[in-house]
């Protein structure tokens, strides 16, 4: 059954109006309406009418909104039987551990990085927070030395992928404290690739905050540990990449773009493209479009059209993915960069509305939101209002600290 939100969003787009009309159209204030539309608030039966009337539904809202929505699914109980299930493995293999316990830890991690996409951060870090505290358990099991190693690993990877939710979500002091808990984990394993993509990571966070010099130093430092030919080296080059970008340093942007390229046609298509941690062409071309953008260079447009087409989201953003959302702000720099602000400002409000930006991106189209101001584009009020019902979110930015990463950077030469 469809809920309330799916069917009013159908019915926008039938009646040729997007929810910011559609909200004005019924005299509703639009960031009510927005909580309707995501299932964050229900529906009252005059918002119903309301949009009744405006959409010539017929009373179908108005129906939809009485009838009370399924329970949502509890993603902690599913866990929690998963979990009980390992555990019942565990206790009758011939060892304390067991290797099919291992084996079904590893594989719940790839569900989580492929899951990573598509799903909101605060909804994985529960299912996150069951495994890790499941694993940290293990550690002081019986195990074998070989047992022990994979242990190590797995937990690596669940500290890493909980850090980058942690930065997605703005909470910083959580995300240092996981990236430290990831490269201390990973050195224990003697897992290169872990300990590069825990600085290729913190990389990233510096990029958001404008320390772009940091950024481009700890992208290379990750270089110097990924193992050659590995995802972590090609995303540990494509963030060096975006870094020099920001500094306006053109020519060694291009030189990184075109080794991202090189290595990632080399690796080919992995099984599972959408695993977070896995390298593949279209990724190549999401961030080829990124990193032109930020560099204003022209050629930004057209890798994004080519990205958004690729993923062939639709007409709706409701159903976007995160990648869709950033492949419309990258268009968007690119459109103001080429003096294309009406569509800009098109493409940064249909990217907001969807949803998919998620705090640690927010600065990016904040910058498209300034820049449409500045030209006093008709279009800016309602970018902006747009925007500041995104950032008001209860996923909105909070507080930052500048607490260091000792741990992840490297130690200066003796």
């Amino acid at each position: 059954m469809e809920t309330f939100g799916e069917l009013a969003r159908e019915a926008m787009v039938a009646a040729g109006y997007s929810m910011r009309a559609a909200a004005r159209a019924a005299n509703y204030d639009v960031s009510y309406v927005s909580r309707v539309l995501s299932g964050q608030q229900p529906p009252s039966e005059n918002l119903a009418r309301a949009l009744d009337s405006v959409l010539g539904t017929k009373g179908r809202l108005r129906k939809a909104a009485t009838v009370a929505p399924p329970a949502p699914p509890s993603p902690p109980s599913a866990v929690d039987d998963e979990l009980a299930a390992l555990e019942l493995v565990r206790r009758v293999s011939a060892s304390d551990v067991g290797d099919a316990t291992l084996t079904q830890l590893e594989h719940a991690f790839d569900d989580l990085a492929i899951a990573y996409p598509s799903t909101p951060p605060r909804q994985l870090l529960d299912r996150v927070r069951s495994y890790s505290g499941y694993v940290a358990r293990l550690l002081d099991a019986r195990a074998t030395l070989a047992e022990r190693r994979r242990i190590l690993v797995i937990g690596g990877w669940l500290s890493l992928i909980a850090a980058t939710l942690h930065i997605d979500l703005a909470q910083d002091a959580a995300a240092t404290a996981r990236l430290q808990a990831a490269a201390t984990l990973a050195r224990e394993a003697g897992h290169p690739e872990i300990i590069a993509w825990c600085r290729e990571t913190e990389a990233w966070r510096l990029v958001t905050r404008g320390q772009y010099v940091e950024a481009a130093a700890l992208s290379q430092a990750a270089q110097t540990v990924a193992p050659t030919g590995s995802s972590a080296m090609i995303q540990a080059t494509a963030q060096e990449g975006r870094a020099r970008a920001r500094l306006g340093q053109t020519v060694e942007t291009r030189a990184v773009i075109e080794r991202v390229q090189r290595m990632s046609g080399a690796v080919g298509m992995p099984s599972e493209p959408s695993h977070h941690y896995r390298y593949d062409p279209t990724k190549a071309l999401a961030y080829t479009a990124t990193t032109l953008a930020w560099a204003c260079d022209p050629a930004a447009e057209q890798y994004a059209r080519e990205v958004i087409n690729h993923l062939d989201a639709g007409p709706d953003p409701a159903h976007w993915s995160r990648r869709t959302a950033s492949a419309h702000v990258d268009l968007s720099l690119a459109l103001i960069a080429a003096g294309q602000l009406d569509e800009a400002a098109n493409a940064t409000q249909r990217a907001i509305e969807s949803g998919r930006i998620v705090p640690s991106n927010q600065w990016r189209a904040a910058e498209i939101v300034e820049a449409v101001e500045e030209h006093d584009l008709p279009e800016a009020a309602d970018l902006r209002e747009a925007f500041e019902t995104l950032t008001a979110s209860p996923d909105a930015w909070s507080q930052r600290d500048q607490t260091s990463l000792s741990l992840l950077t490297p130690s200066p030469p003796h």
